[in-house]
C-alpha cells in the first residue's frame, strides 16, 4: 500500500467519533422503541388489571348488596312475624279471660236467683227431651241441685206431652251425679244409656266459645281481623 492512501490520526479518529455517534444514536433510538412499546404493554396490562379488579368489586358490591337486602327482609319479616304474634296472642289472652268471667258469672246463677235457674234446667232438660224423643230418659246434676232438678223436671214433663202430644217419663240419677264444682246445668242420658247430650253450663260455654268466637272478634276487634289468623 502506497503512503499516499494511509489514514491519519487526526482521520482515524474522525472515524471513530462518527462510528460512535452512529452506534450511540442507534442505541437510544432503540432503547426509546424498546422503551415504548414497554409502556405501550404496561397501559395495556396495567388497563386489564383495572378492568379485572372492577369488576371483582363489582361482583363483591353486588353480593354483599344482595346479602344485605335479604338480612334486612328477613328482619324485616321476621319483626312482623313477632309483632303479630304479639297481637294475636294478646287478643286470644282477651279472648280467654273473657271467656274465664264468663265461666265464673255462670256459676253464681243457681245461688244468685234460684227462680231463674230452675226456668234455665227446665229449657235445658226440655232440649235434651225434644232432641231424644224417647218415653223414658234420665237427668244427671249436680246433687245440690237436686230439689230445683226434680222440679224443672215435672215442669219439662208437661210441657213436652202438651207440645208432642205423648208422655215422657224422666227420673233423676241420684247414685251418678255432675261433680260438685260443676258450674250447673244437667246431662240427658237416653238410647237405654247409650246417648248423652251435655247440656251443663260448662259444656254449653265451650259450644258458645267455638260458635260465637267469630262474632266476639268481630266485636271486640273489628271487621278486618284476618279469620286465618287464629284458624
Amino acid at each position: 500500500m502506497s503512503q499516499s492512501h494511509a489514514l491519519s490520526d487526526d482521520q482515524v479518529s474522525s472515524e471513530l467519533r462518527k462510528m460512535t455517534a452512529f452506534i450511540r444514536q442507534e442505541a437510544l433510538e432503540k432503547a426509546r422503541e424498546i422503551q415504548l412499546k414497554a409502556d405501550e404493554e404496561f397501559a395495556i396490562e396495567k388497563s386489564k388489571l383495572v378492568r379485572q379488579e372492577t369488576a371483582a368489586i363489582d361482583t363483591l358490591y353486588e353480593k354483599k348488596f344482595k346479602q344485605a337486602s335479604m338480612s334486612q327482609q328477613i328482619t324485616r319479616s321476621t319483626l312482623a312475624n313477632r309483632t303479630r304474634l304479639r297481637v294475636l296472642s294478646s287478643r286470644q289472652e282477651l279472648l280467654d279471660d273473657l271467656f274465664q268471667e264468663a265461666r265464673g258469672q255462670i256459676s253464681t246463677i243457681a245461688a244468685k236467683d234460684a227462680k231463674k235457674y230452675q226456668s234455665v234446667l227446665k229449657a235445658l232438660i226440655l232440649e235434651g227431651l225434644y232432641a231424644l224423643n224417647e218415653g223414658e230418659v234420665e237427668i244427671r246434676a249436680r246433687k245440690k241441685d237436686k230439689n230445683a232438678v226434680q222440679k224443672a223436671i215435672g215442669e219439662a214433663e208437661k210441657e213436652f206431652k202438651s207440645a208432642v202430644g205423648r208422655d215422657v217419663k224422666v227420673t233423676l240419677d241420684e247414685e251418678e251425679t255432675l261433680p260438685d264444682d260443676n258450674a250447673g246445668g244437667v246431662s240427658i242420658i237416653g238410647g237405654q244409656g247409650k246417648i248423652e247430650i251435655n247440656n251443663t253450663f260448662e259444656e254449653r260455654l265451650r259450644l258458645l266459645e267455638i260458635d260465637a268466637l267469630p262474632a266476639v272478634r268481630k266485636t271486640l276487634f273489628g271487621k278486618n281481623v284476618n279469620r286465618r289468623f287464629y284458624d
